[in-house]
């Protein structure tokens, strides 16, 4: 495992399993409003969103910070809990969910200025508790309410204001019809048997697609009422998801590794992205073409749907983990040291 966002991942409390014992109590950290500061620019943000004209990012101990005027400036939103976030997403300008460490679900209402939890680890697994249909599941539901919510979530997918999923490790996986109001158990719909962790989720060419370590990717044709595992041509981790506009899927992760398939996932083609490094983040650009970005740093574009990217010649804040486009069409990094708007737009 590598890249910073995982790096972060092995810090929030363990991801193994412990000795059965009486369900702990919520970490304070569940309750306990971010601490707002004036240094809160510089800390490590993990993931970006445009929300509208506005740019979103989110980042360690629960910090969001908010741009009006294209990443040239940055102000910190107050939040409820003090855990990292590590994916974000809006929906309109307005409606935007972030996740995070110990399991957390936060929304926003009104484009990021304020934010209220939705859910978090331990109702996550009262919630598999409650749903449990079978003695295996009961039980794998009695061992994570007896760890206590040490496991995350690690991306979001909203199709709409009201439908939406969360994905993290193990195989956790929720969905919502109601905007996050109450979240069903959608693991089951999943064929992962070894629970491999899930990084990635995204919609293209009206399937849903998932994404995980160990290779591992999965293909929904039924709207989410199941995910069949697709044959993979890679055995790494995928970190993930890119979509075109077309369709076309890229799929990326560890060791600059990049596949493209336009058929829905039947047969991949290997991208050469000419970097080493983890790719971290993928984004479709306001002028239909795609962009990568490496943990190094590396900008990679795409204008023919994912099927070859050049390495732009921006520069390079290290080490990076989240990518966005301003309003004006700059692009801007989230990583170790904050957010920084790249010195060139793509060419």
């Amino acid at each position: 495992m590598t890249l910073l966002k995982t790096l972060l991942l092995t810090l929030a409390a363990g991801w193994l399993p412990h000795a059965a014992a009486a369900q702990p109590a919520a970490p304070a950290v569940l309750t306990s409003p971010a601490i707002l500061s004036a240094k809160a620019g510089g800390a490590v943000m993990l993931a970006l969103a445009q929300a509208g004209p506005r740019l979103v990012a989110v980042g360690e101990r629960g910090i969001v910070l908010l741009s009006d005027d294209n990443g040239n400036s940055w102000r910190q939103a107050p939040t409820p809990v003090q855990v990292s976030l590590v994916a974000v997403q809006f929906v309109t300008p307005q409606l935007g969910w972030a996740v995070g460490h110990l399991g957390v679900v936060l929304h926003t209402d009104d484009g990021g200025l304020t934010w209220r939890k939705q859910f978090d680890g331990v109702q996550a697994a009262d919630t598999l508790a409650r749903a449990a249909a079978t003695p295996a599941e009961a039980s794998a539901a009695a061992q994570l309410q007896a760890d206590g919510p040490d496991k995350p979530f690690l991306d979001l997918y909203f199709a709409d204001a009201s439908n939406g999923y969360i994905v993290g490790a193990y195989n956790l996986l929720f969905r919502t019809g109601d905007g996050g109001r109450s979240w069903q158990p959608w693991q089951q719909h999943v064929a992962n048997p070894k629970s491999l962790h899930l990084y990635g989720m995204r919609a293209a060419g009206g399937a849903l697609y998932l994404a995980g370590e160990q290779g591992t990717l999965f293909r929904s044709l039924d709207g989410g009422a199941s995910f069949d595992t697709l044959a993979s041509p890679y055995k790494g981790s995928y970190f993930g998801l890119l979509t075109a506009p077309g369709g076309e899927l890229v799929a990326y992760g560890l060791r600059g590794s990049a596949w493209w398939s336009g058929d829905q996932g039947r047969s991949w083609t290997q991208v050469q992205t000419g970097v080493q490094q983890a790719i971290t983040a993928g984004i479709a650009l306001a002028d239909g073409s795609l962009a990568l970005l490496s943990q190094g740093g590396d900008v990679l574009l795409s204008r023919d749907q994912g099927r070859s990217f050049t390495r732009q010649p921006q520069s390079r804040p290290l080490p990076a983990a989240a990518l966005a486009q301003a309003a004006d069409g700059a692009l801007v990094v989230a990583g170790l040291r904050g957010v920084t708007r790249l010195a060139s737009s793509t060419k």
